[in-house]
């Protein structure tokens, strides 16, 4: 029976996923912001191609070099350069966000096994690359609306040929709903399986936010999130990049001025209050950064930064409808409030508790991870998807298993 499930294709896991939205390498920062803001997404796909061309020698040898996400853009800007000309940084090629790891995104034939797909997340992958074929495609219909929504292209290449993407979640989701084959795996502390990962991410609760910048862009890459703890190592909340990616890109200010405690309650779901807004300004003015003070002003005023004069026409018509608008933040989604109810809060569990209700958490909540913690809320490490794949898969008790089924 487990056989028979890790034998799954990853075809399989593809089914009702809509095709990838798409930028070409040679967008700017501005472009990129554009286009996160127009979709439902938190991350867009970078190309060596650009897919508004639709002549075929363009895009016959086109590849996806990486991903990005509003994170991604917030933590350039609160570097000290670009806080004093976050317009100049905006218009930085897109590059620079790039991770330098080419293995977080991995191109996937949609005939491998599901145990090839794992094996390449325990390896460093992030999201895999999927082509979308016949037994992938969403119905008409649904892609008929889909395709009217979109303000930019999806990836389509030559023939027609359209790409999705996996995540650790949707692995972690689709085994979750078979669990009963791996007991009593399942049922397991994650203590005595040893997949806590000591190896964690922390920042004082009054430390500068601006301290934890690293920490953050660290947290992405590795898909877990920063740990906001006192001075006796006790968890209060997290600075989280799956929030952050629902920021509006003037949270770099907020990075920049706020302390990390304060930057928690300026990213909740709730947006920022009115007291940190105008700490915020107050601050900027005291370190005369002009640039990011009239951008932040603009935005507490309810006008976006993507408003700023551009010239391009791509970014015209990847700028976001008023409709999407709303007191000068983005609800880029209909399921936003729902997926960021948790706010700062960080997801806990205990040593003793089991892996598959741990899993339960973590899809539940949204997150690729859940803290670990004791009686007295001091943070004992992780459990990250990839540490729990790698355990169950390649070195638990179906590892022989595995290894019949990879190849």
């Amino acid at each position: 029976m487990v056989a028979r499930l890790l034998a799954h294709e990853v075809a399989d896991l593809c089914l009702g996923k809509p095709p990838l939205k798409s930028l070409a390498i040679s967008a700017t920062v501005r472009h990129a912001l554009a286009a996160l803001k127009s979709s439902d997404d938190t991350h867009i796909s970078i190309w060596t191609c650009d897919h508004h061309q639709t002549a075929q020698s363009l895009i016959d040898n086109c590849c996806c070099v990486g991903k990005i996400c509003m994170v991604d853009i917030i933590c350039y800007l609160s570097k000290e350069d670009n806080l004093k000309s976050p317009s100049s940084a905006l218009d930085s090629p897109v590059t620079v966000l790039l991770s330098r790891d080419p293995a977080t995104v991995r191109l996937v034939n949609p005939s491998a096994s599901l145990v090839e797909a794992i094996d390449l997340i325990i390896g460093g992958a992030q999201n895999l690359i999927v082509p979308i074929n016949r037994r992938t495609k969403i119905n008409s219909k649904r892609k008929q609306i889909l395709k009217q929504e979109l303000s930019f292209a999806p990836t389509t290449h030559a023939g027609g040929g359209e790409f999705c993407w996996l995540t650790q979640e949707d692995v972690i989701r689709f085994l979750l709903s078979s669990i009963g084959l791996f007991s009593p795996t399942g049922a397991y502390s994650v203590e005595s399986l040893g997949i806590i990962n000591p190896d964690i991410l922390t920042v004082n609760f009054h430390s500068p936010a601006s301290t934890a910048l690293g920490a953050i862009l660290t947290s992405l890459a590795d898909q877990t999130s920063v740990a906001v703890v006192d001075d006796d190592g006790i968890l209060i909340g997290e600075i989280s990049p799956f929030t952050l990616a629902y920021c509006d890109e003037t949270a770099a200010a907020a990075i920049a001025t706020l302390s990390a405690g304060d930057l928690m309650s300026y990213i909740d779901c709730g947006g920022p209050p009115e007291d940190i807004i105008r700490v915020v300004e107050a601050r900027l003015k005291e370190r005369n950064l002009k640039g990011m003070l009239e951008e932040f002003t603009a935005y507490s005023s309810g006008i976006p930064l993507i408003s700023s004069n551009s010239s391009s026409s791509s970014e015209d018509e990847s700028s976001p409808s008023p409709a999407r608008m709303k007191s000068g933040r983005y609800n880029r989604s209909s399921s936003y409030s729902s997926r960021i109810t948790r706010r700062a809060e960080a997801i806990v569990c205990y040593p003793w508790s089991s892996l598959v209700a741990v899993m339960i958490q973590a899809i539940t909540h949204r997150v690729s991870y859940v803290w670990v913690i004791e009686k007295d809320c001091s943070v004992v490490g992780v459990v990250k998807f990839s540490d729990i794949l790698e355990r169950i898969f390649f070195i638990g008790p179906y590892y022989e298993v595995n290894e019949n089924l990879k190849y």
